[in-house]
């Protein structure tokens, strides 16, 4: 397929963009006015607060759009961007796949939870819920529209977790924020990929899909991990939520510390998802030899 991917050169973004060229699909780069592009290479070109460019952008040979862009942080020009983008693809059949995350879950108690348990955002994503329901709701009018709510990413060097090794080198040994009972649901970001990629072939329109490998990692293990990247010796101390908040912002510093048991058996049973990269605390551990 010919795919308009927005947030092509992202973290999870770039790795997406190259799985999907390995498939053999077309990749078109939504791209902000004035970002340099490769000579002769098809771009688009525009900003998520102009609906009447993202609408352009989706011309007729576009055969399915990925959404991978970084939220804009307000709710109604989110809500525009995806009307825009997905009002070119009604009654078509052709694809939509919004990017939201695991946080909107908020706190989910000792088992993992599936697609089907309900949301209850924390402040960073309080409004996502709604914008899922709306991309959802694209079904109705023959979109075939999925959300991917990716888990905590690693792999590369990249993501939340090289924040953790900033926070070692920086400080001497690796540290988590908030309480030795926090878990993250993780996935690398080659299997996050390989996910798209199924998503785009195969799901069903009005689907909704965890992009969780590991249901739920401790985070002193994560810290402990990234201590031995950095040089230590595999020591991890809590950073309390009031002080990280400090330096991190309450909003982000909240969702660091948000305990999360996530379950991506859905895409495994469903769609043959099969994760097949590294642990997160070996990868973490292997650091720049990873």
């Amino acid at each position: 397929m010919k795919v308009l991917v927005l947030g092509s050169t992202g973290y999870i973004g770039t790795a997406v963009t190259r799985r999907l060229i390995e498939d053999g699909h077309t990749v078109v780069p939504f791209l902000k006015t004035g970002t340099p592009s490769e000579p002769g290479l098809d771009v688009r070109f525009g900003d998520l607060t102009d609906p009447a460019g993202l609408r352009d952008a989706v011309t007729d040979d576009i055969e399915a759009v990925v959404n991978l862009a970084t939220p804009t942080g307000d709710e109604q020009a989110d809500a525009d961007a995806v009307e825009a983008l997905t009002a070119p693809l009604r009654g078509t059949g052709r694809a939509f796949v919004y990017t939201s995350g695991i946080w909107v879950l908020g706190a989910t108690g000792d088992q993992a939870v599936d697609e089907d348990a309900p949301t209850d955002a924390i402040d960073i994503v309080g409004y996502r819920p709604r914008i899922e329901q709306q991309v959802l709701a694209a079904a109705r009018d023959d979109v075939r529209s999925a959300v991917i709510r990716p888990g905590i990413a690693y792999g590369h060097g990249g993501g939340i977790p090289a924040l953790m090794l900033g926070w070692a080198k920086e400080h001497g040994t690796g540290r988590y924020v908030g309480t030795p009972g926090t878990r993250w649901p993780m996935v690398h970001v080659d299997d996050l990929a390989a996910l798209y990629a199924l998503v785009l072939a195969k799901a069903d329109a009005g689907t909704l899909w965890h992009g969780v490998g590991v249901e739920a990692v401790a985070t002193p293990a994560l810290a402990a991990a990234v201590d031995v990247a950095a040089g230590g010796i595999g020591r991890a101390e809590p950073w309390p939520l009031e002080q990280a908040a400090e330096t991190l912002g309450f909003p982000f510093a909240e969702a660091l510390a948000l305990d999360q048991a996530v379950s991506g058996e859905r895409a495994v049973r469903l769609l043959g998802w099969r994760p097949t990269q590294a642990s997160p605390t070996t990868d973490l551990a292997a650091g720049d030899r990873a």
